[in-house]
């Protein structure tokens, strides 16, 4: 693997409309949702590896580990620009914000560090298999731009957003993992984190679309209504088992690496579609 590229497209959020996912508001709820978990998220990752960076002694994985940093530094601002378009918009955010720092922060302080780095490692897969599904269904405009799905509606500045963020994900979603198994390639620790990553980000994503989606003040009759008009393609599927149960399959395979999982051609072709650089495997 080769080091990654840090890179900030620096895009405007400006003007982005309430309903931003094809005029849904329990489709735009649900990518809310793990929006608001990111820019607390990706520095939680980032202190998890940095707290073990003088114990890495691969110069490369190093010099990968500090890109690594600089990639999740750029998404966590980006998404806190996206917040601020929330509140603008008259969601309040801010309470949801506050505890989910508070609780996320707490189990940080008292849980041991290397279940924090197994959590982020086991949190990393689950991030790149959404990049993954996005660009391999059409979303994010790489394979396919003709393709009509759901998210083909997306507000563009959006989708320029997420499919950055999407492509720097698939782009580092082994720095992480290398770490943990060079720190303690325990497969029980391995699991363990698994465990701890998909309770969380099961957890924390469920309160925070339920949290928006109450402001929306829809009814129930107008959440089967918006629900109905979420028309899955033929990639697509529940959360629950398209990234979850994808995820945990995958994760718990002795032998796995998240480079088993080849989809490094998504990320190439969003970069060079838009000018940028990909880095290349050694």
């Amino acid at each position: 693997m080769a080091i990654p590229i840090p890179r900030d497209p620096g895009i405007d959020l400006t003007g982005v409309p309430k309903h931003w996912v094809a005029g849904n508001p329990v489709a735009t709820a649900i990518s809310n949702g793990i929006n608001l978990l990111f820019p607390h998220g990706e520095r939680f990752f980032v202190r998890s590896v940095h707290h073990y960076l003088d114990r890495i002694t691969d110069p490369t994985l190093k010099a990968q580990v500090k890109a690594f940093f600089k990639q999740e530094g750029h998404h966590a601002s980006a998404h806190d620009d996206f917040n601020v378009v929330l509140r603008a918009q008259g969601f309040e955010i801010d309470r949801f914000l506050d505890r989910y720092a508070k609780i996320a922060g707490w189990l940080e302080d008292r849980l041991p560090a290397k279940l924090n780095l197994a959590g982020t490692a086991a949190a990393e897969h689950f991030t790149a298999i959404l990049a993954d599904g996005s660009f391999e269904n059409g979303i994010l405009d790489v394979l396919d731009p003709t393709m009509q799905k759901l998210l083909d509606a997306c507000d563009p500045r959006m989708r320029e957003l997420l499919a950055w963020h999407a492509a720097e994900e698939i782009e580092h979603k082994a720095v992480a993992f290398d770490v943990l198994q060079q720190i303690d390639p325990s497969y029980w620790l391995r699991i363990a984190g698994l465990a701890h990553a998909t309770i969380l980000l099961s957890s924390f994503w469920a309160w925070s679309a339920i949290s928006l989606l109450r402001q929306e003040k829809l009814g129930w009759r107008g959440v089967r209504k918006s629900l109905a008009n979420m028309k899955a393609g033929p990639n697509d599927g529940p959360i629950i088992t398209r990234v979850f149960l994808r995820g945990i399959r995958q994760y718990i395979r002795r032998d796995f690496h998240p480079s088993d999982n080849a989809n490094e051609h998504l990320a190439r072709a969003w970069f060079e579609k838009h000018g940028m650089e990909f880095t290349e495997a050694a």
